[in-house]
């Protein structure tokens, strides 16, 4: 658990340089060198400072989020080359280029810092300086944004730039006054309604905390251990790693009220253990960003936007908890069922009870590591914020494992990391515990890079999204849309939920969809607690649907997976969370109807159907039941699904018949594989 680290083996060639493969020669070593050791110098403060600023004394959010970016750039640009083949081990033209944006992110901070003050008081009436200094800062983050996730994310945010200009040109629907290129930098960069606003917030506190948080858990050996604990739970089962997260993360998500930080937090154990027994980075970080925005939903803590439902409908806390159980059940079936189907189509088999490690031997080794989850998890319980259980956390975390192992280097004198006759001194085991520390808090920085980079990249978007109106507009225009189709204007409410997600915290959306969308639900004859609910479950969709959704950028920064494809993935894997809300409107799954007197048997029925139609889209989405699907028994479940959503009896019936038909075809029919155009 706590090895020397050779000093020559600390920075690894490639963590300096991905363009190239070539193995540095004699006279770039030193250059190398060099970068690897302000790489680290760099990486280190960071995590420091972002644990001085969780744990100890909070900073203006203007400052404390610039000086976090500022960090995060300069990194970027330091590992990641411009493009592939342009070498950073030698003095060539993009050394110097690269070392040029570094020193601009520097500056871009530290004019921030420095004229504080005095931008709170110019704000409209900017200086030149201001202008200049915030188009510079506008372009790194566009470059950052590339270099990490890439082009489509980088083409999001300039066309929401496009958008703020020219305005007055766009379509009658969407149109706007436009704004000046003045106007638009400034916002981006010197205040907090652009790139220093919430994404880079949450990723500047508590996402940076818990991201370092599981670094040091890796480094000291609890990743190893958490890994090892579960797998010797449910090595056995086809994706039972992968399962146990899913619920895991439902109940840590439903005390913490947050799915960002419930992603970071449990994510750190389960994205690993996913990892380890097959699913792919993407996919695993995408099943923990479904998971935890489903304990948004799961009774009994549900966030501040549950306290809020009840003073909307003026209804107990208690009944908000009862309506909302089984929906939420029903949302983490199908997680669950996608998560096994990923299983079963890549061969993610149970491993055989002899190749497991032993529960009791695992424990042993590690328990001390089981003693800053429970601490983590009864300061989030006491209501303090993720970012001070964060703090706790990682320094919980090197005190157990500090303590543990001086307890073990004071009583065994065979723990020796190179098999010498005695034990090492106790200066040399100091060396080796406090290398460990530096490789934690450099890691940990690292691996924040990613999340934070598209975090800063969707502030451009939350930016024109604000500035121009668009998310208010739009709320008001599918109303009238809508034409009083209920579910046309349940779709459109969903489209507006997500656009105002770019901007506001899920809360905030909540209210704001609650207040404009809410009244129009209930006069096309939604119940007030039916409509307030459906409203509720949409404002979480911007947790994980692209272009922004911060639960899938904190899953991928985790998972280290590229943040897009870990948005698309968890996008296809919450399907629950946009089909459920639609059926609340049309059946009874809150047990309540129009008029709030629903026979018991209707309820049942409801929830049945639904139930068995949640599995056939599923099974129809993924082409996978008992196996894989053919086209024909692919269709039965589109057809199934669609019957059992289709608030009829007869519908009900057919539906059910339709199912079963598939699913025997599945149990008792052999696909030919000399026809593979029908399989």
């Amino acid at each position: 658990m706590s090895e020397v680290i050779p000093p020559e083996n600390k920075v690894p060639y490639e963590q300096i340089t991905t363009a190239t493969s070539a193995i540095p020669t004699d006279r770039n070593q030193s250059l190398v060198n060099i970068i690897a050791g302000i790489v680290m110098i760099l990486a280190v403060t960071l995590s420091i400072y972002q644990l001085y600023t969780a744990g100890i004394a909070a900073l203006t959010a203007l400052v404390q989020r610039s000086i976090h970016l500022g960090a995060i750039l300069s990194l970027t640009f330091l590992l990641r080359p411009p493009f592939k083949g342009a070498r950073k081990d030698k003095l060539t033209f993009w050394f110097f280029f690269d070392w040029v944006l570094v020193f601009a992110s520097v500056y871009c901070t530290f004019y921030i810092c420095y004229n504080l003050t005095a931008i709170f008081e110019r704000q409209g009436d900017w200086l030149r300086s201001d202008l200049v200094v915030s188009i510079i800062g506008t372009i790194l983050v566009l470059e950052a944004c590339r270099r990490v996730i890439g082009f489509i994310m980088t083409g999001i945010c300039a066309a929401g730039i496009l958008y703020a200009m020219y305005g007055p040109y766009m379509p009658e629907l969407i149109i706007h006054k436009g704004y000046s290129i003045e106007r638009i930098a400034t916002t981006l960069w010197l205040t907090t309604e652009g790139i220093f606003g919430i994404p880079i917030g949450v990723a500047a506190t508590f996402v940076f905390v818990f991201v370092l948080f599981g670094a040091i858990l890796e480094t000291t050996g609890g990743g190893a251990f958490f890994i090892d604990l579960a797998y010797s739970l449910t090595g056995r089962f086809s994706g039972g790693p992968a399962k146990t997260a899913v619920i895991a993360s439902g109940f840590m998500g439903s005390v913490s009220g947050s799915a960002v930080g419930n992603v970071v937090a449990t994510g750190s154990f389960s994205i690993p253990m996913m990892k380890k027994v097959g699913y792919r980075p993407h996919v695993a970080g995408a099943i923990e960003a479904a998971a935890s925005t489903g304990g948004q939903l799961m009774p009994p803590i549900m966030g501040a936007g549950a306290f809020l439902m009840a003073e909307f409908t003026n209804t107990s806390y208690l009944t908000i908890i009862k309506v909302a159980l089984i929906p939420a059940i029903m949302y983490y079936i199908t997680v669950i069922l996608f998560v096994h189907y990923e299983a079963q189509k890549f061969g993610l088999k149970g491993q055989p009870k002899e190749s497991l490690p032993r529960i009791m031997n695992v424990i042993k080794k590690g328990l001390h590591f089981i003693i800053p989850v429970g601490i983590l998890i009864y300061v989030l319980v006491s209501n303090y914020s993720p970012m001070m259980a964060g703090f706790v956390a990682v320094m919980s975390t090197l005190a157990t494992s500090l303590i543990a192992n001086t307890v073990r280097w004071a009583v065994d004198t065979t723990r020796l990391p190179r098999g010498d006759s005695q034990r090492i001194s106790l200066g040399r085991f100091g060396l080796n515990e406090f290398q460990l520390l530096i490789r934690a808090l450099e890691n940990g920085a690292k691996n924040a890079v990613m999340v934070s980079v598209a975090c800063a990249a969707a502030g451009i978007i939350v930016g024109m999204v604000t500035l121009t109106g668009m998310g208010l507009k739009f709320s008001s225009l599918v109303l009238d849309l809508s034409y009083g189709i209920k579910v046309l204007a349940i779709l459109l409410i969903g489209a507006a939920s997500l656009v105002l997600g770019m901007g506001l915290p899920v809360t905030a959306s909540y209210i704001v969809l609650a207040t404009l969308a809410g009244p129009a639900l209930m006069d096309m004859g939604v119940p007030i607690m039916v409509a307030h609910m459906i409203v509720f479950w949409y404002s979480q969709d911007a947790n994980v649907t692209p272009p922004v959704s911060l639960a899938s950028f904190a899953g991928a920064g985790v998972a280290g997976a590229n943040p897009m494809r870990t948005a698309f993935t968890s996008w296809k894997l919450a399907k629950g969370l946009y089909i459920i809300p639609i059926i609340m409107a049309y059946r009874p799954l809150l047990g309540m109807g129009k008029d709030y007197e629903l026979m018991h048997w209707e309820v049942g029925l409801a929830m049945v159907a639904t139930t068995l139609g949640l599995i056939a889209f599923a099974s129809a989405l993924e082409r996978y039941f008992l196996r894989k699907a053919t086209w024909l028994e692919t269709i039965l479940f589109w057809l199934a699904a669609a019957g059992l959503f289709w608030p009829e009896y007869w519908a009900d019936l057919a539906g059910i018949i339709t199912f079963a038909g598939a699913v025997l075809l599945q149990k008792y029919y052999t696909p030919d594989p000399d026809k593979p155009e029908l399989n």
